[in-house]
């Protein structure tokens, strides 16, 4: 359970930050420590222990250690004479005078009164004293709970005694409280089930690590526990079914009556979900006092009409402990139960059947299509489809069940258990309508796994060979053909789909009820249909009013500039929405929210962009639904950090690695982590000289991943940038456009040029980067964006020598919209500042870099503001965060002192000018030349500077 080293010692995986807690027990400048570390059975506890006695050790500390006596009842101080004996034969340490008091008290039949307590605390005492002299101590104290108590007592009071500050004392015990005895202010470290993405990393540094169905299975089943990862995995290696219970664990359920046995095989073999009743009407009783000694136990817990297991391992060993014939006894009675709803009757069949069968096979189908729709659970949905499939008694039925399934699983967002599935389909395929299907879920997981070039391969030619027939289907393959084109960036991929889109949009004329505004269709909705533009969904997300009108705009984005070799960033028809984007009941179909925002994104609509993709994103977060989320989140994620909105950035970047963890999705985590290193460096966080050591980046083909490299490079950038290494910086910015300036991915280099451009000024390359900008702008067009005009005349005032920077400088600043992305106005208004000072107009450059400074604290972008402070004592300002407000107040003369007064309190120029005599006009001049040097840019700073002096 461990992942990388910390010194010498091994870092448990998923518990890093309760190893920085430790960590920090262990610094014997903050004078004594102790600790206690409660968990249970499984947690880790043990495994912290050794992380801190070896971290100990790798610091030149000594560690004396023991641990409790499990099922044996130790001898009054057993544990103490156990902790103490590696102590006694180190020369000078131990007086003679002590020993006979040690020797005594731990001797059999010793006695462990309130005497010989006292006494051996002293003798403790004095030891770990002596021994702290010379080098730090670290006492590690495992299964305190299991130490007897006389040695727990002389332990503890030792630590209540304790002066010097170079012992730790670190106990662990099992349970959610602490052991009898142990004081209330000893401080308690509480071990809770992993994450998600650290049980999935945990999973996947076991050998022969499994993964698709078998994986989350496994996971499931932990519940985030280690020992129950890592124990039910070895077990599935072998064949075994289920790991066997620890010690703890199989000699309570060995000990228990027959009739508790079964019964806990019947709760075992319900789902979790399933309700007590249910459980004993199976049982065929009504007495709960079959569950008492299990209870009394603590292998169970019964509380408002459920039953929980108070662990994972005793789940899995309370049901394959008993032979098979019981076990599928179990699952028929549960079924047969009074009150069984029919999907758990349907699944409980199926689970009992053991060779083909069509009933029960269809029974499970049907009834998850209704549990899907209520509960949202896709995992479930899948596992079942797939055990459907593999019932059913001929091979267009497990065909069908088996594309189901594969829907379901891309749903849920995982890539591998759709390819797992996709093979079992592909030797039993024969419908060309489930071929297309099939294939539409299985190029969303190739291209999730990376394969850009398989993915589009394998609709390309699905799409030759059984084109779809219906519109829905249609739509979606060209919208997912255009997904895979914008993550490929590569051209032979822009070719191929105006061909796709004009299929789709012949045959939605030729579709009966298809009108031209896309909203409705008739017709078989294959689950071709479940396959959005960025992956499959199910098929009610393409119903429903705008839904194809979406489908069409997201598929024909950028066509007819990439048909000129231009870009996708000019203004483009966006389909129309509502005041939220809904329905007559409030409501927007997914797929159209997911659409419309990779639309917007495509196009710079950030703010239309940021509020569908929140929209979207509590749609499917409350259904459980990743695969579609997914392939969007880098966008969200990049428009988040575009608009200045870094928390939630930060916050949605830490979610999405953790999926990405647990599904597998090496992309997802590839372009999460490159805007990350892009989000550090634009705040002016440190960071490290390589910026980026996944194991992924060595292993993707980043030349069929043209996007996930142009977020690499730009990342790239802003850390050289950030490093004032600005010749690496213009390399990283040039590589995301060719050697004739056109650019890497259509979308997302031109963004870059203002950087590009900043980077070339101070490199000297500004002919390079002109001539790049010079292409850019012809790829726009007549009519790009807002946001790429601010950018390209941000760029044009610093590289272009033919034009008048100080023109470019303001038109990038003149239009109100730049405020949507702040720190491109920002970094444009310092090196408008930076202009204008050099050209000896201090006082304008000031007001530049006071409103830089305002935007930069909004943002919390340290080194922004470092550099407009910078910037603003070179125009002769003292530095506002090195002076008091009363310092920069006794700058002004008399006459701007009370204007700033009077204009803190809430006058208004003209009342101010009314009360001294002066014109509002004055008054405005006398307030553009007082907020540089004080350092702030608006009123409300003004109040504050003054009401601090």
């Amino acid at each position: 359970m461990t992942e990388f080293e910390a010194g010498r010692a091994a870092v448990p995986i998923g518990r890093e930050e309760e190893s920085d807690r430790i960590l920090r027990c262990l610094d014997v400048r903050s004078g004594p420590q102790g600790m206690l570390v409660l968990g249970d059975t499984g947690t880790g506890r043990s495994l912290l222990l050794r992380f801190a006695e070896e971290s100990a050790a790798a610091r030149g500390a000594r560690v004396l250690s023991a641990r409790g006596w499990g099922g044996e009842e130790p001898a009054p101080f057993a544990s103490l004479h156990r902790l103490l004996l590696p102590a006694l034969d180190v020369p000078g340490t131990f007086p003679k005078d002590r020993w006979s008091v040690l020797r005594t008290g731990c001797e059999p039949g010793a006695g462990a009164g309130p005497q010989e307590r006292r006494a051996l605390s002293a003798v403790t005492l004095a030891l770990l004293t002596r021994l702290a002299r010379t080098n730090p101590l670290l006492v590690a104290v495992d299964d305190a709970q299991d130490c007897d108590d006389a040695s727990l007592d002389v332990l503890l009071s030792v630590r209540r005694r304790l002066t010097d500050q170079a012992v730790t004392m670190l106990f662990t015990a099992c349970g959610e409280g602490p052991p009898s005895g142990v004081p209330a202010d000893l401080p308690v470290l509480r071990l809770g089930p992993l994450s998600p993405g650290a049980a999935a990393r945990l999973l996947d540094a076991q050998p022969d690590a499994p993964r698709g169905r078998l994986r989350l299975d496994l996971l499931r089943q932990a519940e985030g526990n280690p020992l129950a990862m890592v124990d039910l995995h070895r077990a599935s290696r072998v064949g075994a079914g289920s790991a066997s219970a620890p010690q703890v664990f199989a000699s309570r359920l060995e000990g228990l009556p027959e009739d508790t046995q079964r019964a806990l095989l019947y709760a075992s073999a319900a789902l979790r979900e399933e309700e007590l009743r249910i459980v004993m009407a199976a049982l065929g009783t009504d007495d709960l006092t079959v569950w008492t000694p299990a209870e009394k136990a603590g292998l169970i817990g019964i509380a408002d009409g459920r039953l929980a297991f108070g662990h994972p391992l005793v789940r899995a060993a309370a049901f394959h402990r008993q032979p098979a014939k019981l076990r599928q006894r179990a699952h028929r009675d549960l079924a047969a139960a009074v009150g069984q709803g029919a999907a758990y009757r349907a699944w409980h069949l199926a689970a009992a059947a053991i060779g083909p069968d069509e009933e029960a096979a269809s029974a499970l189908e049907r009834a998850t299509a209704v549990h899907a729709a209520r509960t949202g659970d896709h995992f479930a949905s899948a596992k079942a489809l797939e055990q459907a499939a593999r019932l059913s008694g001929n091979d267009m039925d497990r065909a069908r069940r088996l594309a189901a399934a594969m829907t379901a699983a891309s749903t849920l967002g995982d890539p591998e258990w759709v390819r797992d599935l996709y093979a079992e389909f592909s030797r039993v395929d024969r419908d060309p309508d489930l071929r297309c299907d099939a294939a539409c879920a299985m190029a969303a997981a190739l291209s999730l796994l990376s394969f850009q070039r398989e993915a589009f391969g394998l609709l390309l030619d699905v799409w030759r060979r059984s084109p779809p027939r219906t519109a829905p289907a249609s739509f979606a393959l060209a919208a997912l053909a255009a997904a895979i084109t914008h993550q490929s960036g590569l051209p032979e991929h822009r070719k191929e789909l105006p061909h796709l889109l004009d299929h789709a949009r012949r045959t939605a004329r030729e579709t009966p009820g298809s009108g031209d505004d896309r909203a409705d269709h008739s017709g078989r909705v294959t689950p071709a249909g479940h396959t959005e533009p960025v992956g499959p969904c199910e098929s009610p997300g393409l119903t429903g009013p705008g839904v194809l009108a979406a489908l069409e705009a997201y598929a024909s984005v950028g066509l007819d500039a990439d048909a000129r070799g231009g870009s996708t960033a000019r203004r483009v028809p966006v389909p129309p929405s509502g005041p939220l984007d809904g329905t007559g009941d409030g409501t927007a179909p997914p797929t159209r929210l997911l659409t419309r925002a990779s639309v917007a994104y495509y196009t710079d609509e950030s703010e239309q962009c940021a509020e569908m993709y929140r929209q979207a994103s509590t749609v499917h977060g409350a259904r459980g639904a990743w695969g579609s989320r997914v392939w969007t989140l880098p966008n969200h994620v990049d428009t988040l950090i575009a608009m200045g909105r870094w928390p939630k950035a930060q916050s949605l970047i830490d979610e999405g690695r953790s999926v990405a963890v647990v599904h597998r999705l090496p992309l997802v985590d590839m372009d999460l982590e490159a805007l990350e290193v892009t989000l550090r460096a634009l705040r002016g966080d440190s960071l490290p000289d390589i910026p980026f050591t996944s194991p992924h980046w060595r292993s993707v083909n980043l030349g069929e991943n043209r996007t996930t490299r142009a977020r690499m490079l730009r990342a790239s950038g802003l850390h050289a940038l950030a490093l004032e290494d600005a010749e690496r910086a213009f390399r990283h910015f040039r590589s995301l456009f060719g050697e004739d300036g056109s650019p890497l991915v259509p979308f997302l280099s031109p963004r870059s040029v203002g950087e590009l451009a900043a980077a070339a000024q101070r490199v000297g390359r500004k002919e390079e980067a002109a001539r790049v900008l010079g292409v850019v702008r012809a790829g726009l067009g007549e009519r790009p964006t807002t946001r790429m005009t601010l950018l390209m005349h941000h760029a044009a005032a610093l590289v272009d020598e033919e034009a008048d920077p100080e023109r470019h400088f303001r038109l990038a600043l003149v239009n109100p919209e730049g405020d949507t992305w702040p720190m491109e106005r920002a970094q444009a208004r310092l090196h408008y500042a930076i202009w204008l000072r050099r050209r000896r107009r201090p006082l304008e450059a000031r007001a530049q870099l006071t409103a830089v400074i305002e935007a930069a604290a909004r943002l919390d972008a340290r080194a922004l503001a470092d550099a407009a402070r910078g910037e603003l004592r070179a125009t002769g300002v003292a530095d506002a965060s090195a002076s008091t407000s009363t310092e920069r107040l006794a700058e002004l003369t008399a006459q701007q002192q009370q204007i700033a007064r009077l204009a803190a309190v809430g006058l208004s120029n003209r009342e101010i000018g009314e009360r001294l005599f002066l014109s509002p006009r004055t008054v405005g001049s006398h307030l553009y030349n007082v907020y540089p040097k004080l350092g702030i840019s608006s009123r409300h700073q003004l109040r504050d500077l003054l009401h601090d002096s």
